[in-house]
């Protein structure tokens, strides 16, 4: 039995609260915002989403609010929100563009943020206006280093 199973089965029975806090998941290929958004950049188009790390700390998220097809959106500036049963958090554009597709399965699933932050979870595909922002993003190395230092601090 995993360790985490055995620890909340444990919690349950001494009725007490249980949070497993393992390592976030960071995927090699992607670039990340201080404000934990992560984006996927491929030639002139950009998908994006909340990371691993941020869906950790929000907990279950019951409610994404979603931009309108066609919105502008504008690097560090809002365009969303995400609300879990612990909080709402602004969701911030990584890149700046057009908001080209938005993941309308969140409206009735929001849960997948959960469970697949980097796949079926995504938030909005953008058409980028300036690919020179990217380079101003964490790599992976980056991210995980800051991810690290934020909780250390907590």
């Amino acid at each position: 039995m995993s360790s985490k199973l055995w620890a909340a089965r444990a919690a349950s029975y001494l009725k007490i609260s249980f949070q497993y806090r393992g390592f976030a998941t960071v995927i090699k290929d992607l670039k990340y915002a201080d404000s934990h958004e992560w984006v996927k950049v491929e030639g002139n188009s950009a998908t994006v989403g909340i990371t691993d790390h941020a869906q950790d700390h929000l907990g279950d998220v019951v409610y994404v609010e979603l931009p309108d097809e066609g919105a502008e959106v504008k690097q560090g500036a809002s365009f969303g929100a995400v609300e879990s049963v612990k909080a709402t958090s602004d969701i911030n554009s990584p890149i700046s563009g057009k908001v080209v597709e938005v993941n309308t399965k969140l409206s009735d699933s929001p849960g997948l943020v959960n469970a697949s932050p980097y796949e079926s979870g995504w938030i909005i595909k953008v058409e980028i206006n300036d690919a020179d922002e990217v380079k101003s993003l964490m790599d992976s190395d980056q991210y995980s280093k800051f991810c690290e230092e934020e909780d250390a601090k907590h």
